[in-house]
């Protein structure tokens, strides 16, 4: 059975664009600014033209039509702005790898950046660095279909909710998805606290200390799962989690978002 340090050592890493890492880099700067995040959108031509057919999709619900980026940015803000520039690189920086359904993966991918994000705000914590760990959580599975196709068929068999794939991963590897997805975020210079956060996403309650970007991820992930989830789905979640987090399940249940506000998989067709 490999170790992740092993499984690294043969794996084809994702190359990010230089756009990519310097917007990864001003995640690292409170200074960063807004006009400074558009001039380094501005340089990639087709990522510009993507992010502003999402921001005039119906996902948002804008009453004006975003025509420019700093529009967008003056609409949506910066963090989202980034955020959804960010997640558009991992999308195109990973080839299909066989054996996974791409729209299906990038679908829970969404859906897991928009509950991190919500549960995020509830539980106090950044919401915008959140989503975006939610969105890579599932991102060490691309690698692992690459490093270990036959591995893969396996851990793709159904059921193939969450929990169940973190399971067979650990038993055919040794590690899950998200551990070796911590590893690349680092690799890509991902601030520390989103590291530690996918590290621990498998099992929060098991990390000391417990990891409450971890516990939000966790629960993303699970909410993720269901094919069209609703506010009965928070009596399915792990307590254990919850109550670590703080989180008001009557908060929980009342401002239960619909998956369909933060899914929007047309840019992969």
């Amino acid at each position: 059975m490999p170790t992740l340090i092993a499984f690294f050592e043969s794996a084809k890493l994702p190359v990010m664009s230089e756009v990519a890492h310097a917007l990864i880099r001003t995640l690292n700067d409170e200074s960063a600014s807004a006009p400074q995040v558009e001039a380094i959108i501005a340089k990639d031509p087709a990522m510009t033209a993507t992010l502003l057919r999402l921001a005039n999709s119906a996902q948002f619900g804008l009453s004006r039509q975003v025509l420019s980026l700093d529009h967008a940015v003056t609409l949506m803000g910066m963090s989202r702005v980034r955020t959804m520039a960010l997640s558009n690189s991992m999308s195109t920086a990973f080839p299909q790898v066989p054996g996974l359904d791409r729209t299906v993966f990038w679908k829970f991918s969404m859906a897991c950046a928009g509950y991190a994000q919500w549960l995020a705000s509830g539980a106090g914590l950044d919401p915008q660095q959140a989503w975006l760990a939610g969105m890579m959580l599932r991102l060490g599975e691309l690698l692992i279909g690459q490093r270990a196709p036959q591995s893969l068929v396996e851990i793709e068999a159904q059921p193939s909710q969450t929990t169940v794939r973190w399971e067979r991963e650990h038993r055919l590897l040794g590690f899950d998805e998200a551990q070796v997805t911590a590893v690349l975020a680092r690799h890509w210079n991902f601030p520390e606290a989103i590291v530690s956060g996918l590290q621990s996403a498998g099992d929060p309650m098991g990390a000391e200390p417990f990891d409450r970007l971890a516990g939000v991820v966790h629960l993303a992930a699970l909410l993720s799962d269901c094919p069209n989830p609703s506010p009965d789905a928070v009596s399915d979640l792990p307590m254990p989690v919850i109550t670590a987090l703080a989180l008001d399940r009557h908060w929980m249940v009342a401002r239960f978002p619909r998956m369909e506000t933060f899914v929007d998989v047309t840019a992969l067709s």
